[in-house]
């Protein structure tokens, strides 16, 4: 595995040396920097706070760049067999390795079924709980609780899509573990996240809507220092608690608390580029069918649809949502056409909530069961059930 101090290098050039000036003027070789720039070796302690002093860092932050390493070869080898054979042997190198093969996975969740990716995922995570067991380095130790927490999360997030969100126990023990994982590492982002997921679970799984929005309103309290979005994601799912309770008051002022904390996100917040506006959109959707109000749903939902092109997850429960809207405002050739596009993106995606989706708009399609298109789109359930 190939590995970088990438923001250690730039600091470097930042402050106007060449890596053979800065060898120069700490009295090593120019050798030493690189093995310190690629990960291969740490400065002595000796030299850390006249190299702080040249860079112009405290030696808090010195020790942040030292231990901000990057993976720029993310192919298992030798070193990393190494590693499992002897585990107290881990290193900075080895994290960055595991956490490349999570993030890896991580983005092929919206194109790949759950099942291809939990077997993956689940030795991801196997072997980082081992190595961090052995770990006899203290930032080490913490780095690879920062990668369970997150490997711990989507393990959660997995196993529960897998089971078609039958079994909740599983799940809940592995985000119980990430949020473990998060506090320990002093994440309070993934702690976060971790809780929100649990809030899923309650939600859509044991359809505890008070439970659920507590998780949520947890979620958001522990977000709200690190990042504004991931908050406002988690008041959102606040709202929709509210909503699936037929609280349409409480359910209104969530909604424009989350705007509010999702307006407040900028290019600095760890979880901007994941929660946006279409989130906002996708739920707020969700929320005015929980209150018999698919005509205010349907035009949110229909843009959301758009907006989640590239989210094959996310659109195709977007897609069952906008179909139980028309529905139920009884615009049959419209619904017709969105079922099916809803039953393809379940059929590419396999993912638990768009599947849940499809089936509750068919049953809602009973009234109508003597029709062709009724029973052609029956078929097509009938034959997804029978896939999975």
């Amino acid at each position: 595995m190939a590995a970088k101090r990438v923001r250690l290098a730039q600091r470097r050039k930042a402050a106007g040396y060449s890596q053979e000036k800065l060898a120069e003027r700490l009295g090593v070789e120019r050798s030493t920097v690189v093995r310190w720039e690629t990960a291969e070796t740490e400065p002595q302690p000796w030299a850390r706070p006249k190299l702080a002093a040249v860079l112009q860092v405290t030696a808090d932050e010195l020790q942040e760049l030292l231990d901000d390493v990057v993976l720029v070869q993310a192919e298992p080898s030798e070193r990393m067999s190494y590693v499992l054979e002897h585990p107290s042997s881990v290193d900075l190198v080895a994290v960055a390795y595991l956490h490349e093969r999570i993030r890896q996975l991580d983005e092929g969740y919206d194109h790949a079924p759950s099942t291809a990716l939990l077997g993956p995922a689940g030795q991801v995570n196997g072997q980082v709980t081992y190595l961090r067991e052995h770990a006899t380095n203290p930032r080490v130790r913490k780095a690879l609780y920062e990668v369970e927490a997150e490997s711990a999360t989507f393990m959660g997030q997995l196993v529960w899509d897998v089971s078609q969100r039958r079994d909740h126990i599983a799940p809940i023990g592995y985000l119980d573990d990430a949020v473990h994982a998060a506090r320990q590492a002093h994440d309070p982002c993934t702690e976060a996240y971790a809780t929100l997921r649990k809030s899923f679970v309650a939600l859509y799984g044991e359809k505890e809507p008070v439970k659920g929005l507590m998780l949520a309103q947890q979620a958001s309290e522990v977000a709200t220092g690190c990042s504004p979005s991931l908050a406002g994601l988690s008041l959102l799912h606040v709202a929709e608690g509210y909503a699936m309770s037929c609280d349409a008051k409480s359910c209104e002022e969530t909604l424009t608390q989350a705007e509010r904390q999702l307006d407040r996100a900028d290019a600095d917040d760890v979880a901007a580029e994941y929660y946006t506006m279409n989130e906002f959109n996708r739920l707020a959707g969700s929320c005015y069918l929980y209150l018999d109000l698919p005509e205010r749903a349907e035009p949110i939902l229909r843009t959301t649809v758009r907006a989640l092109a590239a989210k094959k997850k996310s659109q195709a429960i977007a897609l069952a949502n906008l179909t139980l809207s028309l529905i139920r405002q009884r615009k049959l050739d419209e619904a017709a056409s969105t079922m099916h596009r809803t039953i393809d993106a379940v059929e590419l995606t396999r993912g638990g909530g768009g599947l849940n989706l499809a089936f509750a708009a068919g049953r809602e399609l009973r009234e109508w069961r003597g029709e062709p298109w009724v029973q052609d789109i029956n078929d097509r359930l009938l034959a997804l059930m029978a896939a999975i």
